[in-house]
């Protein structure tokens, strides 16, 4: 019984594929790490978020080496300060260390917002140049190959990206 059914659904499938009906289009792939790598307005996007993400880390190499002379203060100066003071002194850098992993967490947070914005007004910009340049070409279709993409396998020939990366070129000198 259940070899019919699965006999039955074949013929009614393959009937389906068969029936006339072809797909003839054109389909185009482009790699957009290349993309961000090899145009302008990549590495425009590459070297604000470098640039934001070493600002970033200047201050809080500041604010650790702040924690760390306060901490070396502090071992220096344990046996001559009383029980209540070494409390107290304890307390504040503790404090201090938390305040500094607050503020690593907040500026992580800045940081991978700012990549967010900056890599969705990067990839607009490549939807629309790839728009043009699929048009140019005839393309129905354009997928992204890169790793974060979801294209397994295509020919080489399929590979539009030295085209867009043209047309950027032209379109964001």
């Amino acid at each position: 019984m259940g070899l019919s059914i699965v006999a039955a659904m074949a013929l009614t499938l393959g009937g389906c594929a068969g029936s006339g009906a072809k797909i003839d289009g054109k389909i185009g792939v482009i790699d957009m790490q290349r993309l961000l790598i090899e145009t302008n307005a990549g590495k425009k996007v590459r070297e604000n978020l470098a640039e934001f993400s070493r600002n970033r880390q200047a201050l809080m190499d500041l604010d650790e080496k702040e924690l760390r002379r306060m901490e070396e203060d502090l071992v220096k100066q344990a046996s001559v300060l009383s029980p209540a003071a070494r409390r107290e002194r304890e307390e504040q850098f503790r404090r201090r260390v938390q305040e500094y992993q607050q503020k690593a967490a907040e500026m992580n947070r800045e940081l991978q917002e700012k990549q967010r914005v900056a890599l969705e007004g990067f990839r607009d910009k490549v939807e629309l140049v790839v728009a043009k340049v699929a048009k140019r070409l005839g393309l129905q279709v354009v997928v992204d190959k890169s790793k974060s993409g979801s294209t397994i396998y295509h020919e080489d020939s399929l590979d539009i990206s030295f085209q867009v990366i043209e047309e950027f070129a032209r379109e964001y000198p």
